[in-house]
């Protein structure tokens, strides 16, 4: 009688049993290992964002002026820094005026977006409130109407911005105000809301001797019945130096603009080389194109 041993049931190879295990036990270890490839890349953009140096916002103010308006010595955070203002002439120009102290500012957020509140001893009345919030294409900046005028400047710093400034040497002061004021860019185009208000209070030049010329008045005013369109205005509160002026502002940021300057009865000798200056003579005025 011949015994047969029952073969024992095949096992299934490694490659399909032990690899399934190992290969589940390599799944198991390629997730967390994502996990905190994903967070430590959090934490890296966490850490970029909250100790971001002030010398970013310096960039991107010069970036959207044309570097007419720039933050030099910067001291600390986006966030809570510091920094010097210097008005220069815009790329390349060797003219440049520095405000007197430093510029302070601290970001917050505010709901969906973000508040900027800078001060200057010298210069702004209080804090200056700014509201920005940031979208997709998208960035709407608000200024806060607390205040009865926002900033005052001495009228020598213009100097900085290159010529005609630098020939004029204005003496004086500047005094900025705004009225419901929010400005609008979508896709790099600009649409403004509310008034933006530029006194020129007793202004004295170097290239005249009749002091002060006078005070006046420069508007950019929205254009409510051409969405896009920002209406710009000069004109003469008090003075020997009579100016004026109107033009636009379109969203691009190009303007047109047109004035002239006449000099008071009676003191047309006095003002003659200033209108010389000013811009082109016609006859008794002097007449101003810009754009």
């Amino acid at each position: 009688m011949r015994l047969f041993k029952k073969k024992a049931p095949a096992l299934p190879p490694d490659s399909v049993l032990g690899g399934a295990t190992a290969g589940g036990r390599a799944v198991r270890h390629r997730t967390p290992r994502r996990w905190a490839v994903a967070g430590a890349l959090l934490g890296v953009l966490v850490a970029l964002v909250a100790f971001a140096p002030a010398s970013w916002l310096a960039r991107a103010l010069a970036s959207a002026t044309g570097e007419h308006l720039l933050i030099v010595d910067t001291r600390g955070s986006v966030w809570n820094g510091s920094g010097v203002l210097v008005l220069t002439g815009g790329a390349g120009s060797r003219d440049a005026s520095a405000l007197p102290g430093r510029l302070h500012w601290r970001m917050t957020v505010q709901g969906l977006g973000l508040q900027l509140a800078a001060r200057q001893d010298c210069c702004i009345n209080g804090e200056l409130l700014l509201g920005l919030k940031p979208g997709l294409g998208r960035l709407d900046i608000s200024v806060d109407n607390r205040a009865d005028w926002l900033v005052r400047l001495p009228a020598g710093l213009l100097s900085g911005l290159g010529t005609p400034w630098n020939t004029l040497q204005l003496g004086g002061s500047l005094r900025m105000s705004a009225r419901e004021l929010r400005l609008e860019s979508v896709q790099g185009r600009w649409r403004q809301f509310g008034e933006l208000q530029l006194d020129l209070i007793n202004l004295s030049s170097r290239v005249s001797t009749v002091a002060p010329l006078g005070s006046y008045r420069f508007s950019v005013t929205a254009d409510a019945t051409n969405p896009g369109l920002s209406t710009l205005r000069l004109s003469t509160l008090e003075g020997a130096l009579q100016l004026s002026g109107a033009g636009v502002l379109n969203s691009g940021g190009k303007s047109r603009f047109t004035g002239e300057a006449t000099a008071a009865p009676g003191r047309e000798e006095a003002l003659n080389n200033l209108l010389n200056i000013i811009g082109r003579r016609q006859g008794a005025r002097s007449v101003l194109t810009i754009g």
